[in-house]
């Protein structure tokens, strides 16, 4: 596996934007007219005010997004692979957008961490509130001829009340990838618009032990809803024995076409902060689980690092209530890393998303006892038996 690095853009006081937005569209006009899904991709405005230039990209930039993908706080590969164009239409189609929400940090425990005092306002503190959530934006675009995906994770400061007209970024973390050149690490899409990636980390090598830093990040939409979707990011440290580091999750709804983060929700956004609440029961997940699983396989002596999964194939898999891999996180979710159960050499990552009770959606990582990627897989799953 080869080594990552990642850069998040931290805005200075002086640079962080109070940006006033329009109005939003309703839904149904969203829905009604959906020739309007699609936007073309220029430059100048992905290159927002709030971000800087890079003194160079960590990795070459698709040539026709050139200016935006050399923005501070962004990670960009590609692939030489062949996807089918029809798979990439599909899932550009379900993917692209923007995407509001909310998104918080966890410990390996499934602990929320709290947000940095500095960006909390006044008033929480003297009322002694913890504030764990912060409210994002993640517009998206991919483009179906280009066979490319560029998207933001926007992070906006905490206010005290609503204010649906006015947002200020915090942060600006910026993702490309394209099937154009050569690259170096992993991207597996569904035609549902669920992907998984692996990212260089933003968590520095650790020079004691010669261990490197990988995130994985999991994307999974409601197959009954296709405006509702999780973003769940593990941080695993790969030394001589791979570990979790930290937990990043995003509940994220579809609020119409890409505007390149122009519109907010804001008061009318369809979900509230979640990392304080109950986080899923060990009991729920207990028992023999069966469906449906598309799987994309990886091989380190090829640069078909882009894939799409492949057809569905049935499997099984058994989860105990008192498995201690399991991190239970609110919203219905979860996630684990723990040795395969099949092969003790290998090391399975995976998250998942209780829909309904003893229906779920999940994603998996297999890396070699290297470290290595293997495959990835999604699958919806049903439970049998308890």
């Amino acid at each position: 596996m080869a080594a990552f690095s990642t850069n998040t853009n931290i805005l200075s006081s002086h640079s962080q934007q109070r940006r006033h937005l329009p109005h939003r569209f309703s839904s149904n006009f969203f829905k009604t007219h959906s020739s309007l899904h699609f936007f073309p991709l220029y430059n100048k405005n992905l290159n927002s005010p709030d971000t800087t230039t890079a003194a160079s990209p960590i990795f070459a930039a698709p040539p026709h997004a050139s200016a935006a993908v050399t923005t501070t706080g962004m990670d960009d590969f590609a692939s030489t692979s062949t996807s089918t164009e029809a798979g990439w239409a599909e899932f550009g189609e379900k993917v692209s957008g923007e995407w509001d929400g909310f998104g918080a940090d966890f410990t390996v425990e499934g602990k929320p961490i709290e947000l940095p005092e500095m960006v909390v306002p006044e008033a929480y503190r003297e009322w002694e509130v913890k504030v764990f959530d912060w409210q994002t934006q993640c517009p998206t675009l991919a483009d179906q001829n280009q066979s490319s995906l560029i998207y933001k994770t926007i992070k906006l400061l905490p206010t005290v009340g609503c204010e649906a007209d006015a947002a200020t970024r915090y942060n600006i973390h910026e993702r490309s990838v394209s099937v154009t050149q050569p690259h170096n690490s992993a991207f597996a899409y569904q035609s549902t618009g669920c992907y998984v990636a692996l990212w260089p980390s933003s968590i520095a090598t650790n020079k004691l032990n010669n261990s490197k830093s990988i995130e994985v990040e999991h994307c999974l939409i409601n197959p009954s809803d296709k405006e509702s979707r999780v973003r769940i990011i593990q941080v695993l440290e790969q030394s001589s024995e791979m570990k979790m580091k930290s937990i990043s999750v995003f509940v994220e709804q579809w609020y119409g076409p890409f505007r390149n983060g122009d519109q907010l929700g804001g008061c009318a956004i369809r979900d509230s902060a979640f990392a304080a609440t109950q986080p899923l029961k060990a009991s729920q997940l207990s028992g023999v689980w069966e469906g449906l699983t598309a799987v994309a396989t990886f091989h380190t002596s090829t640069n078909n690092m882009i894939q799409q999964v492949g057809d569905e194939c049935e499997c099984k898999s058994i989860r105990y209530e008192d498995d201690g891999g399991l991190i239970l996180l609110p919203k219905q979710l979860w996630c684990s890393l723990k040795k395969s159960s099949e092969d003790k050499m290998e090391t399975w990552c995976e998250v998942g998303w209780l829909l309904d009770e003893g229906r779920a959606i999940t994603s998996k990582c297999t890396f070699s006892s290297t470290g290595d990627l293997k495959e990835i897989a999604i699958a919806r799953e049903t439970a049998t038996r308890v």
